[in-house]
């Protein structure tokens, strides 16, 4: 009679670690679904009021316009766009083009951007030359003011001075500019939205940009904290950081590529928004130490991606947004891990305030809408 082997214990039932190991697996690839669920419903909601809220195109007016680019790609391809739905005609140039272009194209306008850094040092005599021309000369400073000491002189030079920054326009009119306007900055709708985002992109808490000095002493107080949470922080000089060991495993440093600070943004729950300080003899150019009133770029750009924003005050905020109901400010470091702790446990209120900022960025804040006010403001 043929015999069975006998069976042993370890194959008639499986072991502990094998039965955590299955009951872990199927923990995972259900948190993995809910995540995946969330994350859709978001981008879902998101491209609702995408589709929900579109600005009626602003009239076009019959002008020729040269645009030169200061090489702010975010804020240049917004320009760019907002131009091509406003004026009948706009050229494109660089800096070192700007006379021959005006002298081959004659435009009606010349727009220039801040009109620093790569600018050539004979910028005065190009616009001058250009200005005998009969063309209209507009330059729009939008890192106010940071740089004040250079803009102070070039600003002169044009007939009309816009600034994103609302205490330098008695700067500029008090340096006898001829005509000075205030017009806030925006969020390029098209590079800056809401999409999916892989899990290399994703976080609870994100803080892009440059750690000047004020922000590398305030991430310093909040690190213990985020160094419990799953966070990220990315841009250069984050080796000034006193904590930088606590939280280098979760530091990108280098410059981000627009591409990628969408999928940051967008994979975020909460984006921290953190500015400059105004006076600072290392990172800025303000001798004056004019101050900031105006917020950053990033404001209107993290608000484009559908991420709730928790920012520092700036007296220009609530004409732009409004805090509690679009956007969250915070007031000291202690302040900020209270509010990213409540926001964290309470996802439905901070989705509402997230979408509530994209439908007020779609409507009033995108370069289009923008160009409209500037051509606006200038006559047209």
């Amino acid at each position: 009679m043929r015999r069975g082997k006998k069976q042993t214990p370890a194959a008639a039932t499986a072991s502990p670690d094998a039965d955590r190991t299955a009951a872990g697996a199927k923990a995972g690839r259900g948190a993995g679904r809910q995540l995946g669920w969330s994350h859709g419903y978001h981008l879902g909601r998101c491209e609702a009021i995408r589709a929900q809220i579109r600005p009626a195109a602003p009239a076009m007016r019959n002008l020729r316009v040269l645009y030169i680019p200061q090489g702010f790609h975010a804020i240049d391809h917004g320009i760019i766009g907002g131009l091509q739905h406003c004026v009948r005609e706009l050229i494109v140039g660089t800096p070192q083009q700007m006379l021959s272009l005006a002298e081959e194209k004659r435009p009606d306008v010349l727009l220039v951007l801040n009109g620093l850094h790569v600018f050539p040092n004979d910028q005065g005599y190009q616009v001058g030359r250009i200005r005998e021309l009969g063309i209209r000369t507009v330059i729009w400073f939008v890192d106010d003011p940071y740089f004040t000491d250079d803009t102070a002189a070039i600003a002169r030079f044009y007939d009309v001075v816009l600034t994103h920054e609302q205490s330098c326009v008695s700067f500029y009119a008090g340096a006898g500019c001829r005509q000075v306007g205030y017009l806030p900055l925006a969020a390029d709708t098209e590079l800056f939205r809401p999409q999916h985002s892989g899990p290399e992109y994703r976080s609870d808490i994100c803080f892009i940009g440059m750690a000047f000095w004020n922000r590398a002493a305030f991430f310093d107080r909040i690190a213990p904290f985020l160094a419990t949470t799953d966070f990220v922080i990315a841009g250069g000089l984050w080796d000034r950081l006193v904590q930088h060991k606590l939280l280098r495993h979760r530091i990108r440093d280098g410059y981000v590529p627009i591409e990628e600070t969408v999928k940051y943004y967008s994979g975020a729950k909460i984006v921290i928004n953190l500015h400059r300080f105004h006076s600072h003899e290392t990172d800025n150019r303000n001798s004056r130490n004019i101050p900031a009133h105006s917020v950053n770029p990033r404001t209107y750009e993290m608000a484009a991606c559908g991420a709730l924003q928790l920012t520092d005050g700036r007296s220009d905020l609530p004409r732009l947004y409004v805090p509690g109901q679009e956007i969250i400010v915070y007031h000291s470091p202690e302040d900020l891990i209270a509010k990213l702790k409540y926001y964290l446990s309470h996802e439905s209120e901070r989705q509402a305030i997230a979408y509530n900022a994209l439908k007020r960025t779609l409507r009033d804040h995108s370069f289009m809408t923008r160009m409209d006010e500037l051509l606006s403001m200038l006559g047209y």
